[in-house]
């Protein structure tokens, strides 16, 4: 509360605080870069296997086209097999494994990781487990540098993993094999997820109250304009390598953070780190506009508060101990995961749809805009409303995508359009909703467990194309039930819009709870706190 009350005297949304969010989204256009450029490094272009015949055996025309499967004197070949002479064969026609390696399209991509290892028929499962392994590493990194930003502070990991994503994004682009690409993604896959994290927190924790939503979504926007550019980007480089390059190499421009991004003064603050903290926060009114007397920081930063009570020690075994907790719980951590499966299985299989690749992209990305604008209209109205509406529309989306023939791809890709704006709208939610259901006393463990049912989703995203050799709707039917379900469990979550936020469980789960359950005595007067917000809003208003 006495970081908040200071933010609400030097300005909670200033220009300290909208430089701030200059450097903070600047990263985040790159880390759109490096988290969707697999649609195009890792394409499947059009590839039929290379002849292997006798110059006695050999079709009379040489000169073979690739969009072609058989030849007029009575030839065949398939993309996994070698040519097949029908009159030889009759009726009963086999064919036996491609030996002499594949011819691959080059209309529309020069080179991608696909064809120069040749990761098609036998090996393409490995290109999907390159991607799943790339999301592994994001899982991996959420887990480990939440954990170092809480003990070494957030501008610290931020600036050691821009400069990991420099230099293992541009190692990348230089990988001799497939095995070695993979472990280098993987490596920046750890970086991502810990510039994306904490990027966000160090923001959040510099933000008043009533700003906080609006800055979380300004991210999101710098993220969407990364997925766009990325289309652009990849219709001019049409070789991964280069591409690879391009998207890495501007990291290393980030080293002037090093002098223009700060600490978080509510971290040193926590961290008994209190001149420090108290020098950016003088620096930050001053740019503001809203210098401070000495008399504040003997009254705020300096504060010991009498404490009475003896504080309970709380862990993530909280967060399923008790009835309502359990419920509300697994339910979000479910969302999560649904959320984020979801998300990437449209994001990174948009070559399913059979449309020019860059243009869906292009599209895919400009959904993403509406989408998060929205949220800022509908999440004031009902928290709950808003991610059960938004599950229902994506979920539905996918769906119906499952009648629809081949054929007609333009109504495909609508309805799969659809879906992501959904989705992507229900991802913004849950960011916010999570943040509310949790009190205050696990509110960081379930935060972070949640952190991890997605990356769990996100791990299993390039899986889902897998399931075709059950069936070719399998995918689109996963992600259709998948949202319906969260939005049918959202129904028994509590609304937490225009509601004071649950400091102990005991708020969650009512006053009978005894304090074997999980219940503590009610120290903390919620009213109170109630009204030290109003009072910090009325002193923004000014």
């Amino acid at each position: 509360m006495h970081f908040d009350e200071i933010l609400c005297v030097i300005g909670g949304f200033g220009k300290f605080q909208k430089l701030l969010y200059v450097w903070i989204c600047a990263p985040q256009i790159f880390l759109a870069f490096h988290m969707f450029v697999s649609i195009f490094t890792g394409a499947v272009p059009p590839h039929l296997c290379r002849p292997t015949w006798s110059s006695a055996d050999a079709p009379s025309s040489s000169n073979y086209n690739l969009s072609l499967l058989s030849f007029s004197d009575g030839w065949t070949q398939l993309s996994c097999s070698t040519f097949l002479n029908h009159s030889s064969l009759g009726d009963g026609l086999s064919a036996g494994s491609c030996q002499g390696g594949w011819e691959y399209s080059q209309e529309t991509f020069q080179n991608t990781i696909v064809t120069e290892w040749d990761l098609v028929c036998d090996n393409a499962k490995l290109n999907n487990m390159g991607s799943s392994i790339y999301m592994s590493g994001l899982l991996v990194g959420a887990v480990l540098y939440g954990h170092l930003a809480d003990k070494y502070g957030r501008r610290i990991i931020i600036l050691v993993n821009l400069a990991i994503q420099a230099v293992f994004g541009v190692g990348a682009a230089f990988a001799p094999n497939f095995y070695v690409y993979t472990a280098l993604r993987f490596v920046l896959g750890t970086s991502i997820s810990g510039v994306i994290m904490n990027a966000f927190v160090l923001g959040t924790e510099w933000t008043g109250p009533k700003q906080r939503m609006l800055a979380g979504i300004i991210t999101d926007y710098a993220f969407g304009c990364g997925y766009i550019l990325l289309a652009g980007m990849a219709y001019l480089i049409r070789d991964w390598r280069k591409l690879q390059l391009a998207i890495s190499a501007p990291g290393f421009l980030f080293i002037f953070y090093v002098w223009v991004l700060p600490k978080s003064a509510r971290w040193l603050m926590a961290s008994d780190r209190k001149e420090e903290a108290w020098e950016l926060i003088q620096r930050a009114a001053q740019m503001n506009g809203n210098p401070l007397s000495k008399d504040l920081e003997m009254q705020q930063v300096y504060k010991v508060e009498e404490k009475t009570e003896v504080k309970k020690k709380h862990s993530f075994i909280d967060l399923v101990r008790t009835p309502k907790m359990r419920r509300h719980s697994l339910i979000v951590f479910y969302l999560w995961f649904a959320n984020v499966l979801v998300y990437y299985g449209l994001s990174l299989n948009i070559s399913d749809f059979e449309m020019n690749i860059y243009l869906t992209q292009l599209i895919f990305g400009l959904v993403e805009m509406p989408a998060r604008t929205i949220t800022l209209f509908t999440l004031n109205r009902s928290r709950k409303i808003s991610q059960l509406a938004f599950l229902a529309v994506g979920g539905t989306a996918c769906l119906l995508t499952v009648f629809i023939p081949n054929e007609l791809s333009v109504i495909k890709t609508g309805l799969a359009m659809v879906g992501k704006f959904g989705i992507t709208a229900s991802l913004s939610i849950i960011y916010v909703y999570s943040a509310e259901v949790f009190p205050t006393v696990i509110r960081q463990n379930g935060i972070g467990i949640g952190s991890m049912c997605a990356r769990t989703g996100g791990v299993l995203a390039p899986m889902l194309y897998l399931l075709k050799g059950i069936s070719p709707r399998a995918p689109m039917l996963l992600c259709g039930l998948c949202p319906l379900l969260g939005s049918v469990l959202t129904l028994l979550l509590p609304e937490t819009a225009n509601t004071p936020l649950p400091d102990t469980i005991e708020d969650v789960e009512g006053p009978n709870l005894s304090e074997e359950d999980g219940g503590v005595n009610p120290v903390v007067d919620s009213q109170t706190s109630l009204k030290k917000m109003e009072s910090c809003s009325i002193q923004a208003d000014r």
